[in-house]
């Protein structure tokens, strides 16, 4: 008799930040056989395995204060999409955060194949984190995607920066103040394919991971998301083209300085090297 695990089917998309895992996430979600919850970043495996304070109280219930809490009209709102709103928030807000606290955020899940979870700082989890949420899970898919180093550095430089209120920045710092923004670890440590790639590949086994190029996405949007769909073993669903071609959560737009890529260019060789060294093979464009 086979054991019900905590977890069921588990699809997670792990990042890395600022390189599609949204445009996914937005794509995906049409998918009949993907169940998303209303929080498209969890973080519960970061707050168990690295930072207990992820979920604490008072950013849950922040977070529920500016994103979850329904702003909905009477005259136009269904009741029953209202009722299960507050249901998730109700189990978002509950406690403890634990295993079932996580498996009651997918509780509207119905026929849908996996249970879905896209948290970008699950890329941070140590190895052995790894085949614990595999031995909780009926089945378990991670998917990491990958983007040109520099590229992504620049677009999550001016995404936090406009994040937290100080766009002006990027039309005024110089090397010194961008390379120590930059170096900052919950910036830097985004930048790490390789670390991650290793620990993901010690902890899963080859048929849970799958790691994919943000420039690959985007030349074949439905070629690789065929791909997706096979690594997950679900049928081939035909995405509305309008949606495909959609842009989301786009960063200010400005240039990149002449003198950003020479700010990493030592760090990016390294660890383009080290993703090379794993297996893959990198996007030509990485090299110009």
């Amino acid at each position: 008799m086979q054991t019900l695990k905590p977890f069921e089917n588990l699809f997670l998309s792990i990042g890395a930040m600022k390189a599609g895992t949204t445009w996914l996430y937005a794509v995906l979600g049409r998918h009949p056989e993907l169940h998303f919850a209303m929080e498209k970043e969890i973080h519960y495996f970061y707050h168990r395995f690295v930072n207990s304070n992820q979920l604490s109280e008072k950013r849950r219930l922040k977070e529920a204060y500016d994103h979850y809490i329904p702003r909905f009209d009477p005259k136009t709102s269904h009741v029953d999409v209202v009722r299960q709103n507050l249901r998730w928030i109700a189990a978002y807000l509950d406690r403890p955060v634990d295993d079932l606290w996580y498996r009651n955020l997918f509780q509207l899940r119905d026929h849908e194949t996996y249970a879905c979870d896209f948290s970008n700082l699950n890329a941070h989890l140590p190895a052995e984190a790894w085949p614990r949420i595999s031995d909780s899970s009926q089945k378990l898919r991670v998917l990491y995607t990958l983007r040109h180093p520099v590229k992504r550095l620049w677009s999550h430089t001016k995404f936090h920066l406009e994040l937290t209120g100080r766009a002006d920045k990027l039309d005024h710092w110089g090397p010194h103040e961008f390379e120590a923004f930059l170096r900052q670890p919950h910036i830097w440590e985004n930048a790490e394919y390789g670390a991650v790639l290793r620990r993901a590949g010690a902890g899963l086994q080859p048929d849970q991971f799958k790691a994919i190029f943000y420039e690959d996405l985007h030349a074949d949007q439905r070629g690789t998301l065929a791909d997706i769909e096979q690594f997950l073993g679900v049928a081939a669903f035909d995405y509305p083209k309008s949606l495909l071609e959609k842009r989301f959560t786009e960063s200010v737009k400005r240039p990149m300085p002449a003198f950003f890529t020479d700010l990493v260019a030592d760090d990016v060789a390294r660890i383009t090297a080290d993703v090379e060294a794993q297996g893959y093979t990198i996007p030509d464009s990485w090299r110009s």
